[in-house]
């Protein structure tokens, strides 16, 4: 006798995997947290979380690493989603660890994203926290492929990609020596496009900048350079006021627009599908500089 066909559907697939995955690590883990900044891939981790554990409350608090220089309209939506769950928030700032010097920048406008690394780290240290669990996925970019569903950080919170630990029957090894910790990133199968599926599906709030809207910009590079007082416009170059989106949100300093005019999910959608850069690729000042950028800052301990 034959099976009957599967009615679930690849986002149902995706979804039990992310839950069974969010699940094994608050059960394996003394302390966890969910990294949570407010763009759309800790948006959706934030709504399977809800779906693992509601109506309890969710079994980590929400941590995020400010870089100050991080889009307003983001970290309003962030405190928005915080307050409106009645979740722990903790937030830890580049810019305390810049005026204790474990940072020190090569100038006073330089890219806060690699710095991350060094403020997630302390508050790793200060919260105890033995797991962190974050939204990237292997789509993302060429390093992010490379790493299993939990990753290991050694003392130093360091990755190293030909020490991984294997994952057969997705039995995951959680051990850890005092002083280590882990990564766990339970959206690792899902593609961009499934992102905005699921959006759409689940009706995911998110800040306002993902969805088209008129800014001011400079071409430069083949990227969009918004017009901040972060990234003003160089010599020579012409301001412009074009109607972008915004694929992926960090540091004003590295995180382009792309010109669009997609106001929906459905338009995104129907965008995504038609797209040949990553997101990153598309909207990334810092990872232009190097194929390996990404590999590296993880190797010093990014998320």
């Amino acid at each position: 006798m034959s099976a009957l066909p599967s009615s679930r559907t690849h986002l149902d697939w995706l979804e039990a995997e992310a839950i069974y995955v969010l699940r094994e690590v608050a059960a394996e883990c003394e302390r966890p947290a969910l990294l949570f900044s407010g763009g759309k891939d800790s948006a959706v981790l934030l709504k399977l979380a809800e779906k693992a554990f509601r109506p309890g409350k969710l079994p980590f608090p929400l941590l995020h690493i400010d870089t100050g220089h991080n889009y307003p309209e983001v970290i309003a939506f962030r405190d928005q989603r915080a307050a409106e769950l009645g979740e722990t928030l903790i937030v830890r700032s580049v810019e305390d660890s810049i005026a204790r010097g474990t940072v020190v920048l090569r100038h006073a406008n330089s890219s806060r994203n690699g710095a991350q690394a060094v403020t997630l780290l302390e508050a790793i240290a200060e919260f105890g926290f033995d797991a962190c669990i974050g939204g990237a996925r292997r789509d993302e970019e060429k390093a992010r492929a490379k790493e299993r569903f939990v990753s290991f950080r050694d003392e130093f919170g360091q990755w190293d990609p030909k020490n991984q630990r294997p994952e057969l029957w997705h039995l995951f090894n959680t051990h850890i020596h005092p002083g280590e910790n882990l990564r766990a990133f339970p959206i690792s199968n899902w593609t961009e496009l499934d992102v905005w599926q699921y959006i759409l599906r689940e009706d995911i709030a998110l800040p306002p900048i993902y969805y088209a809207h008129e800014r001011e910009v400079v071409r430069r590079n083949g990227l969009l350079i918004p017009n901040t007082d972060l990234t003003p416009p160089q010599e020579g170059e012409t301001i412009e006021r074009v109607q972008v989106r915004f694929r992926t949100v960090g540091d004003i300093s590295c995180t382009c627009p792309v010109e669009s005019s997609a106001a929906s999910p459905e338009d995104i959608i129907r965008e995504t599908a038609l797209a040949t850069l990553t997101e990153r690729g598309a909207t990334r000042m810092d990872d232009q500089s190097s194929e390996a950028s990404m590999e590296h800052r993880k190797r010093q301990g990014y998320f």
